[in-house]
């Protein structure tokens, strides 16, 4: 019994102190992502004059990304014309997949994030459609599965009339890090 209460206390003191030192002791990333069978892809680089991201004392901005498929092309097509809104939501989590992609590339290693600070969710639409909230759901959603509490964020799901190459979103995002 003795044992087992000294055990206790220590897992207990070095939990704490992983929690101190910012860590959260109940998620590994990498491990979380592979769970849900996630394989982060290379990311691509950019096409123009600009990064994929850009540090700035412990907050990253990533540029926006669209909804990369695995084999390299991308997901097209306007919501509520080309696409249902389930489609756009699994549309939006391909792009969380490819700015976790991008997030990595610059910081190494994805537990080091902090929290996700704020989103901006651009989705091509209808004019009628009205549902561009649902549609960032499916990022969003993504993002807590990924981080828990730490994937929560401030947002913002506006809709647009086109986005290049005729994606169905692009999503922009800064996050803290340690």
């Amino acid at each position: 019994m003795k044992k087992a209460y000294l055990l206790l206390l220590c897992l207990s003191v070095h939990g704490w102190h992983m929690i101190a030192m910012g860590q959260d002791v109940a998620q590994d990333v990498e491990k979380r992502l592979t769970d849900l069978g996630v394989t982060l892809p290379k990311p691509k680089p950019p096409i123009a004059n600009f990064l994929p991201a850009v540090r700035t004392g412990n907050l990253i901005y990533l540029s926006g990304h669209g909804p990369d498929l695995p084999e390299g092309r991308q997901v097209q097509g306007k919501v509520g014309q080309d696409l249902t809104i389930e489609e756009g939501q699994q549309a939006a989590k391909l792009v969380g997949i490819s700015l976790l992609a991008a997030l990595k590339a610059e910081i190494g290693d994805l537990n080091k994030v902090v929290r996700v600070v704020k989103v901006l969710g651009m989705v091509n639409a209808t004019a009628d459609f009205k549902d561009q909230p649902k549609v960032i759901n499916g990022f969003s959603d993504f993002m807590v599965e990924v981080f828990g509490d730490k994937g929560k964020h401030a947002r913002s799901a506006v809709g647009v009339g086109s986005l290049p190459n005729n994606i169905p979103v692009e999503i922009e995002m800064i996050v803290e890090v340690r």
